[in-house]
């Protein structure tokens, strides 16, 4: 018989009980403490990844990396996310964890994590000072963009179908929800 996973009763969750969770499938996070565990995502939302990986890979800065997840993102001792996409600059991925907060995180929506990435997600990325964050609507398709602004995400770009979004950060690229998905 194999191992068996205990959960933390009557306290928070950290990274340490995050990293004994096993490795089945699903995906697991840490919000202020709280364990979020969202399935693995259907296709439109891969496909969504793949393009916009392709894209901002070729417009990345040799001082920069673009990944895809599962790759974890400490904010904090008990808050540890998982973004379907960031982009973060090379210093912090030279070892064999990413350190510190990336300078982009992307959010695909699915049905079931599209509370988690508008809400909650936004909003700790936001307060950890992670400088650009996107959210992809696969549904629409859409693409809104914010950059943070005196500790405060401000919204530069909301497109939809085949209009453009002109990003300067991180680095300069052209969005076109439309062509994300196919």
């Amino acid at each position: 018989m194999g191992e068996v996973t205990t959960l933390p009763r009557g306290r928070d969750f950290t990274r340490e009980d995050l990293e004994a969770m096993p490795d089945d499938g699903n995906r697991y996070e840490l919000v202020d403490g709280a364990l979020v565990v969202t399935p693995s995502p259907r296709l439109p939302h891969q496909g969504v990844v793949g393009e916009l990986y392709v894209l901002l890979r070729a417009q990345c800065p040799d001082d920069h990396r673009v990944y895809v997840a599962p790759l974890d993102i400490t904010l904090s001792s008990n808050t540890v996310l998982q973004p379907d996409l960031l982009v973060t600059t090379a210093a912090q991925a030279s070892g064999q964890v990413h350190e510190g907060v990336p300078v982009l995180a992307v959010e695909v929506l699915s049905p079931s994590t599209r509370h988690i990435d508008l809400g909650l997600k936004r909003s700790r990325y936001e307060v950890a000072g992670c400088r650009c964050y996107w959210v992809v609507d696969p549904e629409g398709p859409s693409l809104r963009a914010w950059e943070l602004e005196a500790g405060a995400y401000r919204e530069v770009a909301s497109v939809t179908g085949s209009e453009a979004a002109e990003l300067v950060l991180p680095f300069p690229v052209r969005v076109v929800p439309a062509d994300l998905v196919r």
